[in-house]
C-alpha cells in the first residue's frame, strides 16, 4: 500500500475546505487522511478520520493528530462557529478512499453511493472484487436474472463507499491489524524481550 495515494473519494463544500487544510499536517506526522465530515452533533462536531500507512490507528496516534491540527484549524478558522474536534481511526466497516482500499478489501461486502449515476443507479451493494483502470468491481446479489451480476463502477465517480461490518470482515479486520502491529513491533524492536533472565 502506497503512503502517498491520492485519495480518490474526497469530500465536497465545507468539508474539502477542512480536508484540504488538515491533510497535508496528517501527511507531515506519517498518517493518512481518510475523511473529514462535519456533522450537526454535539452542536457541531468536526470528525477526521486518519490512519497509518499500514492502516492501523491508536488512540495515541488520533492525539497525535489533534494536537497537530489544531493550531492549523484555529488560523484557518473554516467552520464559523464553535465546534468539536473528534479524530477517529476509520473503524473496521470503514470508508474507501483510495484505489489501494478496493483491493486491499476485496472479498468483503461494500455499499456505494455513487455521485455519478450509473446504468440508471446511484447505490450498490455487493461483493468487492478488486479494482482495475480505475474501476471498482463489485458482484451484485441483486443482478437481474440473465443480466451480468458483475459491475464496473468508475473510481472517479464514487460518491462514498464503506465495507459492510460482517463476521468475516471483523475477522479480517483484526488480522490485518495483528500483522502490521507485529510488523511495525519488529520494525521497532520490540517484539523479543532481550532482557536477562
Amino acid at each position: 500500500m502506497s503512503e502517498h495515494e491520492p485519495r480518490i473519494v474526497t469530500e465536497q463544500g465545507l468539508d474539502a475546505r477542512v480536508a484540504a487544510i488538515v491533510e497535508p499536517v496528517i501527511e507531515d506526522l506519517g498518517y493518512r487522511l481518510v475523511r473529514t465530515r462535519i456533522s450537526a452533533a454535539n452542536g457541531c462536531t468536526l470528525q477526521i478520520m486518519a490512519e497509518r500507512p499500514d492502516g492501523t490507528m491508536t488512540v495515541e496516534d488520533c492525539e497525535t493528530v489533534s494536537r497537530a491540527v489544531s493550531p492549523a484549524l484555529d488560523v484557518e478558522d473554516p467552520i464559523n462557529r464553535a465546534y468539536h474536534l473528534e479524530v477517529s481511526s476509520p473503524g473496521i466497516d470503514r470508508p474507501l478512499v483510495r484505489a489501494g482500499d478496493f483491493e486491499r478489501w476485496a472479498g468483503h461486502e461494500l455499499k456505494v453511493e455513487m455521485a455519478v449515476l450509473q446504468d440508471g443507479r446511484k447505490r450498490f451493494r455487493g461483493m468487492l472484487l478488486g479494482a482495475e483502470n480505475g474501476q471498482a468491481k463489485l458482484r451484485l446479489p441483486d443482478a437481474p436474472e440473465g443480466e451480468s451480476d458483475t459491475v464496473e463502477l468508475p473510481l472517479a465517480d464514487i460518491g462514498e463507499a464503506k465495507l459492510v461490518l460482517t463476521d468475516e470482515l471483523i475477522t479480517a479486520a483484526l488480522q490485518a491489524e495483528k500483522a502490521a502491529l507485529a510488523a511495525r513491533g519488529q520494525e521497532d524492536g520490540l517484539t523479543q524481550d532481550n532482557s536477562p533472565n
